[in-house]
């Protein structure tokens, strides 16, 4: 049979349209002036190739948890440069003062007038060991709270890969969740709160690991890992007397259930057991090296839920802590909270997710209600919405958020979205109506209302809804993104989330973190330098003396001690060097506040616009 040729490319078939004309293919049947053969797409391809090879090689991904944590490390050291003083009052003093103790110098005046969980002293007392003066050992205690933040990056990327999350997507995902402001923010100041968000992820995480199928001995290790992170947040803080609460009452139902082989359980049991006691033998040791007296926060706590008054009060601010909570994480971690309830109560999720997400929702309601009952009525706006207690829980709520935005299909997240939508304007509209005028007419304290002052481009007053609408537009661009473009375009919102955070945190920083460490400056190294202070000089103030002043300086006087005595009616220690006391009425000399000093006491310099004397002894 004869072979029919192919028509040569100079003929046309009868009858046949004119053929137009086409660029000349590469062998593969592409143009070869198409964008993927223009240099930068050739240098594309080869990175994409490169990446994939990389990518498979057992080095890569410690190697670039590694790399994202020295970046999200530097992010932090960058901002912190120039803090150099507390200017939080009392709370980054009294935290110093521990550690101070925990670092084996003398006993000074404890600011807060209570002795509080040493557990985050105990980690920066180093600083104050290596330090010989006030200035680098704040520095150094910055470059601490720098190195436990960021430890939300990795811990992030395993929580997000737990989830269901492919490694790149985890990773851009915990870049995110390590750069968003409430993780930053507090970590820029001597405070449990840069220690708590790392700690509480890690809790969780190993409650999860710890009733995930496995090994036992992997599982145990978890258990025990759960118990001794319980156990160290209630030697941190008073909410850490939360977690272990609920440690112990999920070992207790999982061992009674028999959801775990109770060999593991055994083995968190006797990680928390141990830890409570070492929290509590802590807690004893340093109330022996002050005089003060015990914390009454348990008091205020069952005020605060059994009166009456203060009952409606205390529901108000703990609306108003969830209504915080959800806007700070511009409603990604409300989906969380959304799913979180409904797990609880459904058999369609896993049982260490539904047991973790539970424990997750049932210990950010405690810490709400808890500090919303306990915290005095000072008469600030921030109260009602109070954002520092419920903020350790951000990192772990958004992660779970993140879940949600990559796994669930159109309709169910747009179903969740609304629901979190719907909460968020109930909450808010709820703590508004309540509380009414005051959130007007009540001191406002920017460093208490970053997120939302940032969301609302506001940074003198609260305006509740125009940051709710700006949470809601976040979440809503976010959600139609996902939507619209289904799960490729989760990079390209992950990308987005991770400058837009950056972009946050940074200015929070700059309108707020800056400005306000200015403002105390004068209390702190201002006052140091003002005064003359010698670094073996032991100060008395009178406790008449502005508060600030005499909180910054318990831990500026860095050598020497501090007491607070008001010298009238009360003895001056021996050891005193210098006395600092307010001025006495305009147009009376300074040493008429201390008519019947001693002889050896004089005045050596007067400051009108601070309204200081210093005294010093011959």
């Amino acid at each position: 049979m004869q072979q029919r040729s192919a028509p040569s490319t100079s003929e046309k078939p009868s009858g046949a349209p004119a053929a137009t004309a086409l660029p000349p293919t590469t062998p593969a049947g592409r143009p070869t002036d198409s964008p993927a053969d223009s240099p930068a797409g050739r240098l594309a391809d080869r990175a994409a190739r490169r990446f994939g090879e990389l990518r498979l090689r057992p080095w890569f991904w410690p190697a670039a948890l590694t790399a994202g944590y020295a970046a999200e490390l530097l992010f932090r050291l960058v901002l912190a440069r120039h803090l150099s003083y507390p200017s939080v009052h009392p709370d980054e003093d009294s935290y110093l003062v521990l550690a101070r103790v925990l670092a084996g110098r003398p006993t000074t005046e404890i600011p807060v007038g209570v002795v509080i969980p040493g557990g985050y002293p105990l980690l920066i007392s180093p600083a104050l060991r290596l330090a010989d003066d006030p200035v680098t050992a704040y520095h150094l205690i910055m470059g601490i709270n720098a190195l436990v933040s960021a430890l939300v990056f990795p811990l992030a990327y395993v929580a997000l890969r737990r989830l269901g999350l492919r490694r790149q997507l985890a990773y851009v995902f915990g870049a995110v969740t390590a750069l968003l402001p409430p993780v930053v923010f507090y970590s820029q100041f001597a405070m449990t709160d840069a220690l708590l968000p790392a700690l509480i992820l890690a809790w969780l995480l190993c409650l999860h690991g710890w009733l995930d199928d496995g090994p036992v001995r992997r599982r145990a290790w978890h258990a025990a890992g759960a118990g001794a992170a319980a156990a160290y947040a209630m030697a941190t803080h008073d909410r850490g007397g939360v977690v272990v609460a609920l440690t112990a009452v999920v070992f207790a139902g999982v061992l009674l259930l028999r959801w775990a082989p109770w060999r593991t359980t055994v083995a968190g049991l006797g990680a928390l057991g141990p830890g409570v006691l070492g929290a509590e033998l802590l807690a004893a040791w340093l109330h022996t090296r002050f005089s003060v007296q015990n914390s009454d926060v348990g008091g205020f706590l069952r005020q605060g839920l059994t009166d009456p008054e203060a009952a409606r009060r205390t529901l108000t601010r703990t609306a108003g802590q969830l209504w915080y909570f959800i806007v700070c994480t511009w409603g990604i971690g409300g989906l969380a909270v959304t799913v979180c309830l409904f797990a609880v109560f459904s058999r369609r999720f896993p049982r260490p997710q539904r047991i973790t997400g539970g424990a997750l929702v049932a210990l950010l309601a405690g810490t709400a209600l808890a500090a919303a009952a306990a915290l005095p009525d000072d008469g600030r706006i921030d109260d009602w919405v109070y954002a520092r207690y419920t903020s350790y829980l951000v990192p772990a709520a958004f992660v779970a958020g993140v879940a949600v935005l990559a796994r669930y299909g159109r309709r169910a997240l747009g179903r969740t979205a609304a629901a979190t939508a719907g909460l968020t304007l109930v909450l808010a509209e709820l703590v508004v109506r309540s509380a009414g005028a005051k959130l007007r007419t009540q001191s406002f304290v920017l460093w208490g209302l970053p997120d939302v002052s940032f969301l609302s481009t506001d940074w003198s007053r609260l305006t509740m809804f125009r940051a709710t609408a700006a949470a809601l537009v976040i979440l809503g661009a976010v959600v139609l993104l996902r939507a619209a473009g289904g799960r490729p375009v989760l990079w390209a919102i992950g990308l987005s989330l991770a400058l837009f955070a950056a972009f946050a945190t940074s200015t929070i920083t700059a309108q707020v973190t800056g400005p306000h460490a200015k403002w105390r400056k004068a209390q702190a190294t201002g006052f140091t330098r003002t005064a003359g202070l010698k670094p073996d000089d032991n100060v008395v103030f009178a406790w008449d003396v502005e508060w600030s002043l005499r909180a910054a300086q318990a831990f500026e006087v860095y050598r020497g001690r501090v007491w607070y005595r008001d010298p009238r009616w009360q003895p001056v220690p021996a050891e005193a060097t210098v006395l600092v006391t307010p001025l006495p009425a305009p147009g009376q000399r300074p040493e008429e506040y201390w008519p019947g000093h001693p002889a050896g006491w004089y005045v050596e310099q007067a400051d009108t616009q601070q309204n200081w004397a210093l005294w010093r002894r011959h």
